[in-house]
Parts: C-alpha cells; sequence; structure tokens
C-alpha cells in the first residue's frame, strides 16, 4: 500500500516542542500513541483524534499486546490545553479498514468512510461508521442507494448536510467518481457531472480537498507514478452539477507550489493551507497558502522540521498556531528493513537499482 500518513517519535516531538516554545508532551501517564501511518487526524477547537494506523514493526506497535498487528484498532485523543494524550475506550463496533481511509468530525460525531485492511487492496471498505466521541460509541451507518466501489486514498467533506466522497484506488484502479450521501435520507447517488468524458478530473488518489460551499476544490493527488500540478484546479460547481478548471495566481517570484501527492491540507475560512508532499521524486517541506477567493498562491516563509509526505497537518485557529505531528515517514521504517534483509544492496550499480525500482534519492544515499 501506497498511503501512509505519516507518524512520530519521542525525538522529533521533542524536536515540536523546542520549535513552538510549548510545554512537553506528555501522556497523562499513559502511553502516548504508537509510531504509524495510514491513519488519519481530525480536529476541533479543543482537542486532536488519531485514528487508525499501520506499522510493521512489531516491537512498536505493541508486540503481543496489539491483537491487530500490524494495524491499530484503536482511538486517540490529544487535548490542547493540557498537553496530554489518552486512549479512548469505545464501544459498539470500530471499523476494521484501518488504513488510507477518510474521516471528517461533524459535530461530536467522527464519520469513517472506506479504507484497507490487510492484505492491502485485497480487504478495502465503503461503509460509514461513526463515533459519538462525546458518548465514546461506534455505530454503523445504514445508508441506501448506490454506495462507493470500495476504496481508500480518497478524500470527503461534509457540506450542507451531505457527504462528498471523491476519487481513491481500489488497489488496482483509480477512480474519478464523485458520491454524495445524504446525511439526513442516509441515500447514497453517484454523481453524474455534465461534462464530456474528456473534461473530468485525473482518476487520483492522496489528494486533498478544499471547498466554500459553492464548490470542492480538488488540490493535487496523484497516481503511484505521477503527480498533478497545482497550477490549475479543477471545481465541482454543486449548483451546475459540472467540473470546471480554474487556473491559479502564482508566486510573483517562485511561481506555482510544485506537483504533489501524499501533502496535508488544512482550511481556515477562504484560506487553504498544504504542506510537504512527493513528487516522484523530491519529498517536500514547504508550505504554502491560497485563496480560495483570489486563487492566489502564496509561499509561507517557514519549513517543515523536515521533508515529509503521508503526514498529517492541523491548524488550531485560536492558537493561531501549526501543529505538525506524526512526521515520521514509512519511507523510513521500509529503506531500514529493506537495508536489514539485503545488505548487499550498496553493491549494485545504479542502473541495477533504478532497475529494482528505487528513487534517485534512495540510491544516493547507498554512495
Amino acid at each position: 500500500m501506497s498511503a501512509a500518513e505519516g507518524a512520530h517519535s519521542p525525538e522529533r516531538l521533542n524536536q515540536f516542542e523546542q520549535l513552538s516554545g510549548r510545554p512537553p508532551l506528555r501522556a497523562a501517564g499513559l502511553r502516548a500513541p504508537p509510531a504509524r501511518s495510514g491513519h488519519r487526524c481530525v480536529a476541533d477547537n479543543t482537542s486532536l483524534y488519531v485514528f487508525g494506523g499501520y506499522n510493521p514493526d512489531y516491537d512498536e506497535s505493541g508486540g503481543s499486546e496489539n491483537e491487530d498487528y500490524p494495524l491499530f484498532r484503536e482511538l486517540w485523543r490529544f487535548h490542547f490545553a493540557t498537553g496530554t494524550w489518552q486512549q479512548i475506550r469505545t464501544e459498539g463496533f470500530m471499523p476494521t479498514e484501518l488504513a488510507s481511509m477518510s474521516a471528517v468530525l461533524h459535530g461530536n460525531n467522527l464519520l469513517v468512510f472506506g479504507g484497507t485492511g490487510i492484505p492491502f487492496g485485497e480487504n478495502n471498505g465503503n461503509d460509514v461508521h461513526v463515533c459519538n466521541v462525546k458518548y465514546k460509541r461506534w455505530s454503523l451507518l445504514n445508508c441506501r442507494g448506490k454506495k462507493p466501489n470500495r476504496i481508500y486514498g480518497q478524500a470527503m467533506a461534509i457540506i450542507n448536510g451531505f457527504l462528498y466522497v471523491f476519487g481513491g484506488t481500489t488497489g488496482y484502479i483509480y477512480s474519478t467518481d464523485l458520491h454524495r450521501l445524504d446525511l439526513t435520507t442516509r441515500e447514497w447517488i453517484h454523481l453524474k457531472p455534465n461534462n464530456p468524458p474528456d473534461d473530468l478530473p485525473e482518476e487520483r488518489y492522496r489528494h486533498e480537498i478544499a471547498h466554500d460551499r459553492q464548490r470542492i476544490y480538488i488540490l493535487g493527488g496523484g497516481t503511484s507514478w505521477t503527480s498533478y500540478p497545482l497550477d490549475k484546479i479543477h471545481a465541482y460547481n454543486l449548483e451546475t452539477n459540472s467540473w470546471e478548471e480554474i487556473t491559479t495566481k502564482p508566486h510573483e517570484r517562485i511561481g506555482y507550489p510544485a506537483p504533489r501527492r501524499c501533502h496535508s491540507c488544512v482550511q481556515i475560512k477562504n484560506d487553504v493551507f498544504i504542506c510537504g508532499g512527493y513528487n516522484g521524486e523530491v519529498i517536500l517541506d514547504d508550505l504554502w497558502k491560497i485563496n480560495l477567493l483570489t486563487f492566489q498562491w502564496n509561499k509561507l516563509p517557514a519549513v517543515m522540521p523536515e521533508p515529509a509526505y503521508f503526514h498529517l497537518f492541523i491548524l488550531n485557529y485560536f492558537l493561531f498556531s501549526f501543529i505538525l505531528i506524526f512526521l515520521i515517514i514509512l519511507l523510513e521504517l521500509c529503506w531500514e528493513r529493506l537495508l536489514k534483509a539485503f545488505p548487499h544492496l550498496a553493491q549494485l550499480t545504479p542502473i541495477q537499482l533504478l532497475n529494482l525500482g528505487l528513487t534517485q534519492e534512495l540510491i544516493e544515499r547507498l554512495k
């Protein structure tokens, strides 16, 4: 599976603490969440919630105590004011598709859709599970109508009482489908935009979306072999049921953000922030903002502690502070295990390494 939203370590959390100036993170007498990827984060004004995830390291993922190894069938809460972690003990049926699902917080309800279990791409989901974080109980949303395919890596948002889901992959086929769930009637509809087939967004996963209640904007994403640029953005018009292509405005000196997938995104009113990601060759560490009224890109004078993709990013509006969390990259975990399993890699030629599928950046690490 290529989706892997990031993880954390005590060293990186300590680095964050030094940069942010806030008190050290503590687990309120409990352990903090183990390092993971493929999980999802959502936040409100008081807390950050972390659900699911994957870590192939047996010891890091809890060893014999983790019955769902290498997945995490658990929900964590980080309280901003006290800087403490708490694992939430919930009742009801928690989803078993625990990697690369979509999640959104709607009031006290955490909605989780899709995702994949083990084996990746062979055990996907297309149900909507709801956890009431106040009463700590999961339930399955019984829906009717045309449900989306069993997918992961999609993006979703709630707009005017409807849940919109776009894109994703089955593990073999990438999607450009757009579905809408009426949260009142619980009926799914497969939307058929009024565009010719060649006027639709490219099929993709690991993209992000933003909205202004009139349009849904698709930001980046791609496939395992490509990443889509950000000079033009596809926008779905909710009123006309059609896709539009919007030309954005470049930074006056730097131009446009690099194409990317596996980045993270946060929206505050009409401002949308993206950071990090991967363009197929380079792991990015930049932070950009686009305004949905002017479509002007601005590069912010901040650099992530280290380049990251498959990470997560939140913005606390009331504190006006960025919190970068879970920045261990699954790439590093895989790279470490690859070197242990195949110690002779350094003896191969660059051409041989390229043929094995290693990127130029990984090859340079061996030299």
